[in-house]
């Protein structure tokens, strides 16, 4: 039979073993007093969670950004709305001041006086003559004739130009010939309404306004010399001087001398330059030029400096005849030769005879009527009227 043993405790472990014991006896006594901030001050921290706010403190932030943002969009639509309203009702405004403001100055159409004289037309587009007042038919010449935006007092000048024009060619027509004049620079250009309508657009209401004015001034009025209505030539711009007319025409006619005519200078006609080749001008003046040679060009001028007389290469020509058949503005011209070319430069424009329609308004712009412009570009002429100069016309 197996003795008990007996077992013996160790003094040391013992003693080891109730100090163990007291210390955890004192540990649970005193987590008993211990605060649960006390407990955690000696744990390491950690990144602290997201703390979430209370509603109402969520609801304030949420409202402090919708309200820069209910400010924005109201901005935006205060641009996209009134704005444009700002834009249009002033532009508005203005078209509705601006078509107020062109039929305020629309004026009635200027009523045309009447004569007894009727002219016939032959219009060369249409192959048919027309029959026209011959107050209209002025009006119709002075338009075609001279530029609207001249001086009233030049436009009265031309109008009785143009009236003593035809009254003077019908005086020598005979009544049984088909028509008058024709609407060509052979007698004097004339345009119908239609024409001008077509030619001067949203001005054709001023302009044709302001020359039957000009006309009405002037009614049945025309120039004459001894009582007989003259031959009133008239041409654009002058060279600083009109021309004698036997200096250009045949005819030796008193009141239609040289004068100076210092306007001219204003005109945008008054110079001008032509190059030619040799071959053009011997086929147009029908003579013979030596080719890349330099050859004799002599002149000869009349007192207002237009050229008289021309020799190119020994073959003599009138001014006139050259201007014509090379169609150069003027007859007072200068000749270069270069090279296998001869270049014509010229002062001037028209023939030179009588009135200078520049000059004339040049006149007009310093003041001066439309009878001092008559009488000074035509000498000693008298403004009269077609019943006591023309009798005889008006009673057909």
């Amino acid at each position: 039979m197996m003795s008990k043993r007996k077992y013996l405790i160790n003094p040391a472990k013992k003693k080891k073993t109730d100090v163990l014991k007291k210390i955890k006896e004192k540990q649970q006594a005193a987590a008993k007093t211990i605060t649960p901030a006390e407990k955690t001050a000696d744990i390491p921290r950690k990144k602290p969670a997201r703390k979430f706010k209370p509603r109402h403190m969520l609801t304030k932030r949420r409202m402090n950004w919708k309200i820069p943002s209910f400010f924005f969009v109201s901005a935006l639509m205060l641009i996209i709305l009134v704005i444009p309203t700002l834009i249009v009702v002033p532009f508005g405004e203005d078209q509705q001041h601006e078509a107020t403001t062109v039929e305020t100055k629309a004026e009635p159409a200027v009523e045309l006086a009447s004569s007894p004289v009727s002219v016939s037309v032959m219009r060369h587009a249409y192959d048919e003559v027309e029959n026209v007042d011959l107050e209209e038919y002025v009006v119709r010449v002075v338009a075609s004739e001279m530029p609207a935006e001249f001086e009233t007092e030049a436009l009265k000048a031309q109008a009785l130009a143009a009236r003593t024009y035809i009254v003077n060619h019908k005086l020598y027509t005979d009544e049984t010939d088909e028509y008058d004049v024709t609407d060509t620079v052979m007698h004097q250009v004339y345009k119908d309404d239609y024409e001008l309508q077509k030619q001067w657009g949203s001005d054709y209401d001023w302009k044709i306004n302001k020359i039957k004015e000009a006309v009405n001034d002037t009614q049945g009025e025309i120039l004459t010399y001894n009582d007989a209505p003259i031959t009133p030539a008239f041409f654009s711009t002058s060279n600083g001087y009109t021309e004698n007319s036997e200096d250009y025409w045949e005819d030796e006619l008193p009141y239609l001398r040289s004068v100076e005519s210092r306007w001219d200078e204003d005109s945008p006609k008054f110079r001008d330059q032509k190059t030619f080749s040799m071959e053009q001008v011997e086929e147009a003046l029908e003579i013979e030029l030596p080719n890349n040679e330099s050859f004799d060009i002599e002149v000869t001028r009349t007192d207002s400096e237009r050229v008289d007389q021309l020799v190119l290469n020994g073959n003599e020509l009138s001014g006139r005849e050259v201007r014509e058949k090379l169609e150069l503005q003027s007859s007072d011209f200068s000749i270069k030769q270069r090279d296998n070319h001869l270049i014509f430069t010229t002062k001037g424009y028209g023939h030179g005879i009588g009135m200078s329609q520049y000059g004339a308004n040049g006149m007009a712009e310093e003041g001066n009527s439309y009878q001092d412009i008559v009488k000074y570009y035509y000498k000693d002429v008298e403004v009269s009227t077609v019943t006591d100069s023309a009798p005889a016309l008006v009673s057909r």
